[in-house]
């Protein structure tokens, strides 16, 4: 749970970590074949899938966007087009462990570029600027909508609801 009452910088940053912990929950305990399972038909849409994609959007955001470091898509031609927010698709070679430890060393890689910044810093974006707050926010939103999906995939699976 995030803090109650505390400044933006940890609010911001505490409320990425809750939404961050709160897919990684969803996918405990699940098979491998669980973490394939597509929600609904037609979406191909899984929870390795969604970690597989946030994986990209950490990179994209806070290495890419951020940093302006040339990092190449991750899952970019193993079950898609190449996209800088993709992920979604999957491929044979796709395994949630594997998944799951990208995900996790681009989370500390995006802990480590923001930690010396304002919220204030800004980089290029579109013909414009955007603030290290703007990405925090931004992320928030990707989160919780991803979140949400993971809820009605794993409700779908086994039944589990909640946070």
């Amino acid at each position: 749970m995030p803090p109650l009452n505390a400044d933006e910088r940890v609010n911001l940053e505490s409320w990425l970590d809750f939404y961050r912990a709160t897919l990684a929950m969803k996918c405990e305990g699940l098979t491998e074949e669980q973490l394939r399972t597509a929600s609904v038909a037609p979406s191909p849409l899984t929870l390795l899938g969604l970690v597989q994609h946030l994986a990209e959007v950490e990179r994209n955001w806070f290495r890419r966007v951020l940093t302006g470091e040339e990092a190449p898509a991750i899952y970019a031609g193993k079950a898609e087009p190449a996209g800088h927010d993709e992920g979604f698709g999957l491929s044979g070679e796709s395994s949630f462990e594997t998944a799951r430890n990208t995900w996790q060393d681009e989370i500390s890689r995006a802990r480590a570029n923001c930690a010396s910044r304002s919220l204030d810093d800004t980089a290029p974006f579109m013909g414009g600027e955007v603030s290290l707050r703007w990405i925090y926010t931004h992320m928030l939103g990707e989160y919780a909508r991803h979140d949400g999906h993971a809820d009605f995939i794993r409700e779908r699976i086994d039944g589990s609801t909640g946070v």
